[in-house]
């Protein structure tokens, strides 16, 4: 047993889980990367051609990664509670389970894919591409 009463095998088992809540960490920073880089691409062109057909393409790569960053966000929040329920002295978690289907109902993907940082930062790149769909669509007007 540790100083904090947990066994050595309990403490392996947390260093797992916060292993996969950092790789998921890490993937989400990821695709913003890529959304970011994606979409100013696209408004790059939108910028040069000003057509609303490329501009309605762009809605697509914002929203396919939104919904992949929710669900990196939520996988992440589904580890987390994991980590809380092996880490406490009393858990009836399996030794090295990484089983989180216990906590589907806990972490709604609904709720994840609205949450202040996920909607702050592909909302921002939406309304930006709604921006240029206006613009192209008024100068197609």
């Amino acid at each position: 047993m540790s100083e904090k009463g947990l066994s050595p095998d309990r403490v392996k088992h947390l260093e797992l889980i916060q292993a996969i809540v950092t790789r998921l960490g890490n993937n989400s920073f990821l695709i913003k990367g890529w959304t970011l880089a994606i979409g100013s691409a696209f408004f790059v062109v939108a910028t040069n051609r000003l057509s609303w057909k490329i501009v309605a393409v762009a809605f697509a790569p914002i929203v396919i990664f939104w919904m992949l960053d929710a669900f990196y966000l939520r996988q992440e929040r589904l580890f987390r509670k994991l980590y809380d329920e092996v880490r406490r002295p009393q858990s009836t978690v399996e030794p090295f389970s990484m089983d989180c289907s216990r906590y589907w109902s806990d972490v709604s993907m609904f709720q994840t894919f609205f949450s202040v940082t996920l909607r702050y930062y592909y909302g921002a790149l939406f309304m930006i591409n709604f921006a240029f769909l206006v613009g192209a669509l008024i100068r197609i007007a």
